[in-house]
C-alpha cells in the first residue's frame, strides 16, 4: 500500500503544482481546498504519511486548522508541514504552537519538498511495522497469559504446564530480540535519507554561502535544525531498542555516585538557570549501572528543563524503604516486598495528573517542541529500565505546582 499524503490548499493550481512535483514517489494523494474540508476528511480517514497545508485560507486558516486537528487523539501522529509565502517569527512561533513539524516557503523548491516528504514519509513506514510486530507480541503474550490462567486450574497438568512454559518463554524472547532488532534496524535505516539532507546542506551552507541571501541561509538553517532533531528522535530509538538487563549485568551500585556524574553533564546549564539542586543519601542497590545513567539522566534533564519563567529552579532528590505489593493491583493475591523508593521532585511547570501514565508513551508530548526540546521518548525509555529491574514508575503533579517522579525498585534484585 503506498502512503498517503492530504494536500490542502485553497487554489486547484496550487494542489496540481504540488500534486506533479510528487507524483513520481508513487504517493496515494487526497486533496482538500478548505479547512472544513480537511476535518470532513479526517472523520472517515486517518491513516495518512503527511499533511501539506497552505497557511493562509478562507474561513479556517492553516494554523487554526491543525489546532483542530490535534484535538483529536488519533490524529497527532500525522505530522503537519505548512506551506506560506509568508516568512516571520510570528507566523513560525504560531506555526510550530499549533503543532506544524516543519515550513515550506513559497516559491515550493521541488527538490526541498522531495526530501522533506520523503524523510516523513519513512518514518511513517517503520512506525506502521514497529506497531504491526507490536500488536503481534501482545497477541502472543496474551495468548500465554490465558493458557496459563487455564493450566493453573488442574494440579495434574502442573508437570507439563512447566514445559510448556518454558517453550512460550524460550519463544517470547526469541520475539523480543527480533522485535529489538527490527527496531535497531530500521532506526539505521532511516539515518540514510538523513545523512544526505545534511550532506548536501552543509554542502550549501560551505560552497555557496557568500552567493545566498539572509533568507537562503535561514532556509538552511532550518533544514539543518530539522535534521539535528530527527539525528536525536533516531538515537533515542536506538537507546530504546538497545536496552538489556540480564542477571549477569547487576551488581551493588552506588547512585550517589551515578547521580554526582550526571550532575557534571548539567553543569553549564545548572549555573546559567541558577538551578538549586538537593540530593539526599541514597542507599546501595544491586542494579544495572548501565542503565542508571540514562534513567536518571531523563529525569534530571526533566526536572531542570520544564522550569517556571521567573522562578528559580528546584530539584530535590531523596529516598525511603518500604513494603508493598507492587503497583497495587490485585493486593490480597501478590505478596509484599520491599522496595527502595526514589523521589526526583522539581518545582517546574508541572502537568495535569491525568496525564500522569500517558507521559510514559513512546513519542508522548504534553507541551509543544517550540517551546521545549525533546523526541517524546526519555520517559518510555525510564519506564522500560525500571521494569527491567522488576520495578515500576510513577509521577504525581499539577499545572504550576512542579513535579514528581517515583522510582520503586527492589531491594533484592530477582529479574
Amino acid at each position: 500500500m503506498h502512503p498517503k499524503i492530504l494536500l490542502v490548499d485553497d487554489r486547484e493550481d496550487n494542489l496540481l503544482s504540488m500534486e506533479s512535483i510528487l507524483e513520481k514517489e508513487n504517493y496515494r494523494f487526497v486533496k482538500a481546498t478548505s479547512g472544513k474540508e480537511v476535518l470532513k476528511i479526517l472523520l472517515t480517514q486517518m491513516d495518512f504519511a503527511l499533511i501539506l497545508m497552505d497557511v493562509r485560507m478562507p474561513d479556517l486558516n492553516g494554523f487554526e486548522t491543525a489546532s483542530l486537528i490535534y484535538e483529536r487523539e488519533k490524529l497527532r501522529h500525522i505530522p503537519i508541514i505548512f506551506i506560506t509565502a509568508h516568512y516571520s517569527d510570528e507566523n513560525i512561533f504560531e506555526g510550530y504552537r499549533s503543532g506544524a513539524v516543519d515550513y515550506i516557503y513559497k516559491p515550493i523548491k521541488p527538490d526541498l519538498l522531495r526530501a522533506k516528504v520523503a524523510v516523513f514519509v519513512e518514518l511513517y513506514k517503520k512506525n506502521s511495522q514497529l506497531q504491526a510486530q507490536e500488536q503481534r507480541l501482545i497477541l502472543i503474550n496474551r495468548n500465554l497469559e490465558l493458557e496459563i490462567q487455564e493450566r493453573k486450574s488442574s494440579q495434574e497438568k502442573v508437570s507439563a504446564l512447566n514445559l510448556e512454559l518454558v517453550r512460550n518463554v524460550s519463544r517470547l524472547e526469541e520475539a523480543n530480540k527480533e522485535l529489538d532488532l527490527f527496531a535497531f534496524m530500521a532506526s539505521h535505516d532511516l539515518q540514510a535519507p538523513l545523512r544526505k539532507i545534511r550532506m548536501f546542506s552543509d554542502r550549501l551552507l560551505v560552497d555557496y554561502q557568500n552567493k545566498m541571501d539572509e533568507e537562503g541561509s535561514a532556509y538552511l538553517t532550518r533544514i539543518q535544525n530539522s535534521c539535528k532533531h530527527m539525528q536525536l528522535l533516531i538515537n533515542d530509538i536506538l537507546e530504546f531498542s538497545k536496552i538489556s538487563a540480564k542477571r549477569e549485568q547487576f551488581k551493588e551500585v552506588d547512585l550517589n555516585e551515578i547521580i554526582n556524574h550526571i550532575l557534571t553533564d548539567f553543569e553549564e546549564t545548572i549555573g546559567e538557570k541558577g538551578v538549586a539542586v538537593t540530593i539526599e543519601k541514597l542507599p546501595l542497590l544491586c542494579v544495572n549501572p548501565i542503565l542508571m545513567n540514562p534513567l536518571f539522566s531523563n529525569l534530571i534533564g526533566n526536572a531542570i528543563k520544564y522550569n517556571r519563567k521567573d522562578v528559580r529552579p528546584q530539584v530535590h532528590i531523596y529516598s525511603e524503604t518500604v513494603s508493598t505489593n507492587g503497583n497495587g493491583e490485585n493486593p490480597e493475591s501478590t505478596p509484599k516486598k520491599n522496595y527502595c523508593r526514589i523521589y526526583v521532585k522539581d518545582n517546574g511547570i508541572g502537568f495535569e495528573q491525568k496525564y500522569a501514565k500517558e507521559i510514559f508513551d513512546m513519542f508522548r508530548r504534553l507541551h509543544p517542541a517550540a517551546e521545549y526540546e525533546g523526541t517524546g521518548i526519555g520517559l518510555a525509555l525510564c519506564k522500560k529500565i525500571v521494569e527491567k529491574h522488576g520495578g515500576f514508575i510513577a509521577a504525581k503533579s499539577d499545572v504550576n505546582e512542579g513535579a514528581t517522579f517515583i522510582l520503586s525498585l527492589p531491594l533484592v534484585n530477582g529479574t
